[in-house]
């Protein structure tokens, strides 16, 4: 996340319930609006620098810290005010110990705490920071203004981003070490064969005695690498650049999300991160008095695979001609039977709420098993391929020696 962040834009939306309640008619204006704005505001945020950054927990804390003010029965103005002076004093701290700039995340707050005070909606203040406050952030909160339960609304969204960092820090913590392995054995092999192995070698080539084929092959690939080292490197970085320029087109985009969901053992893996994500932000979404076709709209732009995505948008339009939520996902023939029952049964029981949430508990659950399955998998095979190629190299410098020492 990415395992992927929410920089979507926000609009203008209801006022909070403690300042002045609106019509549901009010809300839906407000919803389209920001909806209809999402794409500007992820161009906007991908330009902004990545270091500055609001990172996922630091909002998480933020919606616990100020549902835990308002439960306890301090009104929105003064408990926004608590929340500043939190941030401030923790960033004083950093700035005295570490020498850091203030805390931005403290600035932010403290302008939509001011634009509350002066009589905004809490949900249009946040909308004025997409970068750091999604477009989920923001509906819900909304819609926990127009309904009163501001405070429960703020919990779920709390919960909600919790395990969605914790996901993608099991995800990420599992493909770490696999990922840093196959750096290093690629290093250790172009250095070996680039700069150990010709200087050995060349001793081999200077007694002008037949050698055995795998010194052979060792000397013709060392002679390769150092013939070709710059026009390679400048190959791969000539692909890698242009596929990455390739990927920010919206067919290119489209086709390198659809082609991850084919990979080998990952793919399973990335389609049950995007479910888990999607079903538990439209349960949470549903459950707190958004209607499904708006929040089929929100979820559209937290979902990272725009393959995804774009079979939301089938689902989407046919919920909006009358069919069923489990009837349309089903025909997207993208997601796995289970998710499409367990949907069915809920609309039928009216519970669909919870039958959303309970998939993404149950693939929260199947990408961490997955993800150290594939870590305990990808070890061993790469220290297999790592022993094997280091095992040529040596046998390829022996063989010679060894052939040597029988002549002698």
């Amino acid at each position: 996340m990415s395992v992927v962040e929410y920089n979507l834009q926000a609009e203008k939306p209801v006022r909070s319930s403690q300042t002045a309640q609106r019509e549901p008619d009010d809300h839906m204006s407000c919803l389209e609006t920001r909806n209809n704005s999402c794409a500007d505001t992820n161009e906007k945020a991908n330009k902004k620098d990545i270091f500055k950054r609001t990172k996922t927990k630091d909002v998480c804390r933020i919606a616990r810290q100020l549902a835990t003010l308002l439960r306890a029965g301090m009104p929105l103005v003064p408990a926004l005010s608590a929340l500043v002076e939190q941030l401030q004093g923790s960033s004083e701290r950093k700035v005295r110990l570490l020498g850091n700039q203030e805390n931005p995340l403290a600035m932010i707050m403290k302008e939509v705490c001011d634009s509350v005070n002066t009589g905004s909606a809490l949900s249009a203040a946040l909308g004025k920071h997409p970068d750091v406050f999604s477009n989920v952030f923001v509906n819900m909160v909304a819609a926990g203004e127009t309904s009163g339960t501001l405070e429960e609304v703020l919990l779920r969204l709390a919960e909600m981003l919790e395990k969605r960092v914790h996901l993608t820090s099991k995800v990420r913590s599992a493909m770490a070490y696999p990922l840093m392995m196959s750096v290093v054995a690629v290093a250790v092999v172009v250095f070996l064969l680039s700069f150990v192995v010709p200087s050995i070698t060349q001793i081999f080539l200077e007694m002008n005695r037949a050698l055995p084929l795998p010194t052979r092959l060792l000397i013709s690939t060392s002679a390769f690498m150092r013939t070709y080292f710059v026009p390679i490197v400048i190959m791969i970085c000539v692909v890698f650049f242009g596929t990455g320029a390739w990927k920010r087109t919206k067919d290119g985009r489209m086709r390198w999300d659809r082609s991850k969901l084919k990979v080998p053992l990952f793919g399973k893996l990335f389609l049950k991160v995007e479910t888990a994500r999607l079903t538990r932000t439209l349960g949470i979404l549903l459950t707190s008095g958004i209607p499904i076709l708006g929040a089929l709209e929100i979820v559209k732009g937290i979902v990272q695979n725009r393959f995804i995505a774009g079979a939301l948008d089938s689902v989407k339009d046919r919920v909006n001609r009358g069919s069923d939520i489990a009837e349309a996902i089903k025909k997207t023939e993208l997601f796995p039977p289970i998710v499409i029952h367990i949907i069915a049964t809920g609309q039928m029981s009216g519970n669909i709420e919870n039958g959303l949430i309970d998939i993404a508990d149950m693939y929260d659950g199947e990408v961490e098993m997955t993800a150290k399955t594939l870590t305990s998998l990808l070890e061993p095979a790469i220290l297999l391929i790592m022993g094997a190629i280091v095992g040529f190299i040596v046998l390829a410098i022996l063989l010679p020696i060894f052939e040597i020492n029988q002549v002698l």
